[in-house]
């Protein structure tokens, strides 16, 4: 719809309605010191044609991922996604649909909820899944939240490798809902002993994996001492792709897990909309937050779905909500559900072999770079890289030459010198030999 102004009649038609002679008699409330006396510091109106062109100019200062070397990830990453997800998502009865009110009378919007919540549970190795979240850093807060109310405890510790924007987030929840946070501090070098914070107020222990540094981490022993402690043990997963290669959370003994499902069927879209993915163990399930999708017969015996869980204060008694989450972010879950379906599972598993592969392909090449260090010792699609000089500033240095390098530590977790010459590098299926190429010798030029 294209925005078009009011004239001066139509102005004055709607003063005459509501009894003011000017304009200014609506502001005559606000005191006068505050009122501005002249225009604020904006370009006046100009024809469309001149607003495209000069929104065009500003799009064009842009540098798109596809157009260059692209080796960015730490927590949204750049994959291919199937022409058929776009397609089948803006069918109208898709594109328009929204949070299910009235939730029966669309069928199949339950249903992509249903199937959606099946392949979540399956990729987790969880016995259910909700019908998704905002986005990872919201699911992790609601997931220390959720443990906390499973274990009338309010201690939350907090791995270092936990993404510093899902740590923010958590924190940021926790201060207003009473909840200790023992956050630890970050290290690329790994070695943390988490089982060392337990004690008997913990309520959970919140782990990423593979971790934000991209190690991948066996959590198996981790989660026997949270349960023998009586603790639960949180999974959170930046990249769900790596589930195609890496062993499933619930395997390793996770209670709930808190993912980012951005990579399927998601573009990046300058950081959002995400779609946070959310399972569980069934015992926990009525303290589960967001909304459950499930399937039955009507009373013709035909297959159907219903909303089985709704636990927002929308639905129910405020005091029983276990979540202000207000959508499930339908749409981004769709194009999740679609992308998956077109892979299937021998699909996705060779699309994280792909992954894997260009990862080990790049961290060759760049440990070939004198002075240059791969950190890890064990990675999915993302590792972190120790640089002779600032990240940041070779980085901006390569982005001068057209290749978009990867993530200065430094930007995500600021004031730490410890982490200024660590560089985060994400290789997807989307990176040809020729862009890692073109990235190693840039680097070793600059450096």
């Amino acid at each position: 719809m294209r925005y078009l102004p009011l004239t001066d009649t139509d102005r004055a038609e709607m003063l005459a309605a509501i009894g003011a002679g000017d304009i200014k008699e609506l502001y005559k409330d606000v005191p006068a010191d505050v009122l501005l006396d002249q225009p604020v510091d904006l370009p006046f109106h100009a024809g469309e044609l001149e607003v495209e062109r000069q929104m065009a100019a500003l799009a064009a200062e842009n540098v798109s991922a596809g157009s260059v070397p692209f080796f960015l990830g730490a927590g949204a990453y750049r994959h291919h996604t199937p022409a058929t997800v776009d397609h089948l998502i803006q069918r109208s009865e898709f594109l328009t649909s929204y949070t299910p009110y009235q939730p029966e009378i669309s069928q199949g919007t339950l249903q992509a909820l249903f199937e959606f919540q099946t392949q979540v549970a399956l990729l987790t190795g969880m016995d259910v899944a909700n019908a998704s979240m905002y986005d990872g850093a919201t699911a992790c807060a609601e997931a220390a939240m959720m443990a906390c109310r499973v274990t009338r405890r309010n201690r939350v510790v907090l791995s270092g490798g936990l993404h510093p924007h899902y740590r923010e987030v958590t924190q940021t929840n926790a201060r207003f809902m009473g909840l200790t946070i023992d956050a630890l501090p970050a290290n690329a070098e790994g070695g943390e002993n988490l089982s060392e914070h337990l004690d008997d107020e913990t309520a959970c222990v919140v782990v990423q994996n593979p971790d934000f540094f991209g190690q991948v981490e066996e959590l198996s022993v981790l989660a026997d001492a949270c349960h023998a402690a009586g603790a639960l043990l949180v999974v959170v997963v930046t990249e769900i792709v790596s589930l195609g290669a890496v062993e499933a959370p619930g395997n390793m003994g996770a209670d709930i897990v808190a993912a980012e499902g951005q990579s399927l069927g998601n573009p990046m879209g300058f950081g959002g909309p995400h779609v946070g993915l959310f399972a569980v163990r069934e015992r926990f399930l009525r303290q589960m937050p967001g909304r459950l999708a499930g399937e039955t017969v009507d009373v013709d015996g035909r297959r159907g779905w219903v909303l089985t869980l709704s636990t927002r204060e929308q639905h129910i008694r405020r005091e029983k909500a276990t979540s202000n989450i207000c959508t499930n972010s339908g749409l981004c879950a769709l194009a999740f559900t679609i992308h998956l379906s077109l892979l299937g599972e021998a699909g996705f598993t060779k699309l994280a072999a792909l992954n894997h592969a260009a990862a080990v392909t790049l961290a060759g090449k760049l440990a070939a770079v004198p002075d240059v260090e791969i950190v890890n010792d064990a990675y999915f699609n993302e590792f972190t890289v120790r640089l002779p000089k600032s990240a940041a500033q070779v980085v901006d240095a390569l982005a001068d030459r057209h290749i978009l390098a990867g993530v200065p530590v430094s930007r995500l977790i600021p004031d730490d010198p410890a982490v200024d010459q660590l560089l985060l590098v994400a290789a997807t299926e989307t990176a040809r030999p020729s862009d890692m190429d073109a990235f190693v010798s840039a680097l070793a030029g600059v450096l």
